[in-house]
């Protein structure tokens, strides 16, 4: 499925290629807007996904370089879910979207565009946000530039996890 307006995406394409994993953030904050890391917790991150299904399309991910859900510690699978939780609220309260999927893809048959890191999605939903241009066209419209929506959601996150 096409994308119909994605400037920013340009910059990844015509960009240089990181040879690390994505999802492994450097201890050093400084890279946090242009990761677009929107909060960092104890032991897991939130982070927002650079090639959005929707507008607000988070990802809640452990620091650890990690493969299977199975191998999360107890303090991560707690982390992992209290940011899942804040995310949505976050989510709800910025976007108001109708729904919300929330899943992770375990392993490239899984669908795991990243299978190295274990990540988990969370997408707003709105009733008709697919409508008839995936249907006519197999194309997405994505409203919001991805620096405004970091910009919105960056206080929020200050906000919940403080």
């Amino acid at each position: 499925m096409d994308v119909l307006w994605a400037p920013w995406r340009l910059e990844y394409i015509l960009g240089p290629k990181a040879d690390q994993c994505p999802f492994c953030l450097p201890k050093d904050t400084g890279e946090d807007q242009s990761r677009r890391v929107l909060h960092r917790g104890r032991t897991c991150f939130v982070i927002m996904n650079i090639f959005p299904y929707n507008n607000g399309h988070l990802m809640v991910c452990p620091y650890r370089h990690l493969m299977n859900l199975v191998d999360l510690t107890p303090e991560e699978s707690h982390e992992l879910m209290d940011l899942m939780q804040v995310s949505t609220r976050i989510l709800q309260e910025r976007f108001r979207p109708q729904g919300v999927n929330g899943g992770v893809n375990i392993g490239e048959a899984a669908g795991a565009g990243i299978k190295e890191h274990l990540h988990f999605h969370l997408v707003p939903r709105w009733t008709g946000d697919s409508s008839f241009m995936a249907f006519a066209s197999q194309t997405r419209v994505i409203p919001e530039h991805i620096d405004s929506t970091y910009a919105a959601l960056r206080p929020l996150f200050d906000q919940y996890t403080a």
